[in-house]
């Protein structure tokens, strides 16, 4: 049913994107193509982009722009292209929803949870018909923990965890928590998945870090979003009339300080439940969300997966009401300027965000620390989560 789902929502995807022209972000990323094509994918951080704003993506994406540009060059329009990979995503991210949400609630919860990441209106309109690479880097950053705790495979954890952070930088918050989860299971374990990280960090990386380095780290590493005031706590504050010089500061290092807050929960909550790492990572990317400063549509995707992964109805919740908003959003004149209607729709589906990232922390602490029988993670084996209960939630 979920792969039935699954396939359905990527040829819903496509279709979308085949017929649809997309935001102006479609025509930034063939801008950057051909940008990339005429620089390189190291070169293209020092240079200047007349017309285009800043190339603020990790090296993985540069190399992608160029085989999609050498795609488009056989027919294939580009504006279809670029929202692929993250439909693609979309597809194996209904099935790894399923395969972790049934090792720790019912069959039922987990078709439920799989088929409403396949449907989800969030996702289908930031996928089909935005694109960019949010979905990919998100369906790495799970597919990282499920490996790791779930299917024991290490080595391939660290793969997905690089490639997670290559796509799109933002699931660099989750990665103290994998570390952390790995290191507990053991040295074998810690140095496979430490071995795959390294390595593919390296070899994706590294010509960038020793040819540009100033220009990755100010355009990449330090990227802190638009300037829009459209969602959040920026929204909040703006609403309620705080002084400029607080939205000034959050909007500016001060954002680093609830990067530091993500990354310290999501520390803190796989000390504790280690074999709930992949609801973990799920909660920290919503909750990256919940504080971002910047604003953008396409940044829904951060959570929507991720609140399947708590649970069925606060991932519908979720998606319903967000992808509303998005598809409210991408009808107006521009995808940066939100309606009053959409303003207030964003700022009822904050506060379901945070409604739902308390239910999933709830029941990530209410879950045992290690299934039965088996000992902490600390003593050299990864644990896995048990594979059925007797509610249709993702985590008791």
């Amino acid at each position: 049913m979920v792969l039935i789902a699954a396939a359905a929502g990527l040829v819903t995807r496509m279709l979308i994107a085949a017929n649809m022209p997309g935001p102006a972000d479609v025509r930034i990323f063939h801008g950057f193509a051909k940008a990339i094509v005429r620089y390189g994918p190291i070169r293209i951080y020092e240079q200047p982009l007349p017309g285009l704003p800043v190339y603020n993506h990790p090296p993985l994406a540069g190399w992608m722009l160029l085989g999609l540009n050498e795609l488009s060059e056989l027919g294939i329009p580009f504006g279809t292209l670029i929202r692929s990979p993250a439909s693609i995503a979309d597809f194996f991210c209904a099935l790894l929803v399923f395969e972790i949400v049934r090792r720790r609630a019912s069959t039922g919860a987990a078709v439920a949870c799989g088929v409403g990441v396949a449907a989800s209106p969030v996702l289908i309109a930031t996928s089909g018909y935005h694109g960019n690479t949010d979905a990919v880097a998100i369906t790495f950053a799970l597919a990282a923990a499920h490996l790791l705790v779930d299917r024991k495979a290490p080595l391939a954890a660290g793969l997905a965890a690089a490639l997670s952070i290559s796509v799109k930088f933002i699931p660099v918050v989750v990665i103290p928590a994998l570390l952390l989860v790995a290191l507990r299971a053991g040295r074998p374990v810690f140095v496979r998945f430490s071995a795959g990280f390294a390595a593919l960090v390296a070899l994706v990386w590294g010509p960038v870090l020793v040819t540009v380095p100033e220009s990755l780290k100010e355009n990449v590493l330090e990227y802190a979003g638009g300037g829009y005031r459209l969602w959040g706590l920026v929204r909040f504050a703006d609403l309620f009339g705080l002084p400029q010089s607080f939205i000034t500061f959050i909007e500016g290092n001060g954002h680093f300080l609830f990067v530091l807050a993500c990354v310290a929960a999501g520390v803190w909550l796989a000390l504790l439940r280690p074999a709930q790492l992949p609801v973990v990572v799920a909660v920290t990317m919503s909750l990256l969300l919940l504080l971002s400063t910047a604003s953008a549509l396409q940044y829904l995707t951060w959570a929507a997966a991720g609140l399947f992964v708590v649970g069925f109805w606060e991932g519908a919740a979720y998606s319903c009401l967000l992808g509303l908003t998005a598809v409210l959003g991408y009808r107006g004149r521009s995808a940066v300027h939100w309606s009053e209607t959409v303003l207030h729709l964003a700022e009822a589906g904050w506060v379901v965000l945070a409604a739902g990232l308390v239910s999933g922390i709830r029941k990530i602490l209410a879950a045992r620390p290690f299934p039965p029988g088996q000992p902490p993670a600390g003593c050299g084996t990864l644990t896995a989560p048990r594979t059925s209960q007797p509610t249709g939630s993702a985590v008791n």
